[in-house]
């Protein structure tokens, strides 16, 4: 049985990672585009993780598991696999705590990230799929004795996340609803258990990509699935299995997991430069997209919570995503 996470450990984990990570603000969406689509009454918050550092929720999570490493394990360095967003990450956390990092990264991964992770100086490798990454960051845990910083699984990734959470129920009023994209589900688990230990009538709703519903699948089958093949434009969302930490929290506290297509993401991303003025990869549109799609009826009047959980993209691949649909 696996332990819910507790106001207290939330809050003692915050103070852990302390000024290595940013309290990120709230916006709340009004206009009159607004009102058009969800009606005037219903409310809008956004946690604009986007402005974390390094651009993404990421080092909450990287950081609090590295925090709690002896200094022999840490100085044996770091490892970790990810399309992109936990590999700048762990670069990060790895270079803020004085260790190094190799990091096997999917061959697809947004170019901007690739370079991110340079600069933090992570050594990097890459990979055919994710299946394969995650099968050779196994062989240099071994042969190197690094430490596995995995990208979504584990209970103390999950507390990271849901420092996330904490952060928002302190910046905002009560909400009625919280919408949260899912990957691997660790930003999910953390959020959910936050909102639902400060705020237990709140619901929370996770969301993710047609072609990446690892979390969908397994909470119609009651237990972690796994995917064959990820096809969605949301690569950091593109987990290729669901792990039994993190399902059991996000099925203990999420209401349910609902889709969204390529092109509802699409939609997405260009009302939120309209609107809110932000530029945000696929996944950082994922909540605005659920929202406005499968969602909007059953929360319309309601005020509702959305994660922006990040935005690392170089500006080619943003302009042809928002370009218009292929």
């Amino acid at each position: 049985m696996i332990a819910s996470l507790t106001h207290d450990e939330i809050r003692t984990a915050r103070q852990q990672l302390g000024d290595r990570v940013l309290t990120t603000p709230v916006h709340e969406w009004q206009g009159p585009v607004h009102a058009e689509l969800l009606g005037a009454d219903t409310r809008v918050f956004m946690k604009l993780e986007l402005f974390q550092r390094t651009g993404t929720f990421k080092p909450r999570g990287a950081l609090l598991n590295m925090l709690s490493l002896t200094p022999d394990e840490l100085a044996r360095g770091i490892t970790a696999i990810s399309a992109g967003n936990h590999a700048v990450a762990v670069a990060y956390a790895a270079k803020t705590l004085g260790t190094t990092a190799r990091v096997v990264m999917i061959k697809t991964a947004n170019p901007f990230r690739v370079e991110l992770c340079r600069r933090f100086g992570a050594e990097l490798e890459f990979a055919e799929t994710a299946h394969i990454g995650f099968e050779r960051v196994r062989e240099i845990e071994r042969d190197e004795r690094r430490a596995f910083i995995h990208p979504f699984e584990g209970r103390r990734t999950a507390l990271g996340t849901a420092t996330v959470g904490l952060e928002f129920c302190e910046q905002t009023q009560p909400l009625d609803a919280v919408i949260v994209p899912v990957g691997g589900g660790g930003l999910c688990a953390g959020i959910a258990s936050a909102v639902k230990a400060i705020w237990p009538a709140c619901s929370v709703f996770g969301v993710e990509p047609t072609g990446a519903d690892s979390m969908y699948r397994s909470f119609e089958a009651g237990e972690p699935r796994s995917i064959e093949r990820i096809a969605t434009i949301a690569d950091s969302l593109g987990a290729p299995y669901a792990a039994p930490i993190t399902f059991e929290l996000c099925r203990r506290h999420v209401e349910s997991i609902v889709l969204v297509t390529d092109a509802e993401l699409r939609e997405a991303m260009r009302l939120m430069l309209r609107e809110v003025k932000l530029a945000v990869e696929p996944a950082g549109a994922a909540a605005m997209a659920a929202l406005v799609g499968p969602l909007r009826e059953r929360l319309r009047g309601r005020r509702v919570g959305l994660i922006v959980c990040g935005s690392n993209i170089d500006a080619t691949g943003y302009a042809r995503l928002i370009g218009p649909d292929p």
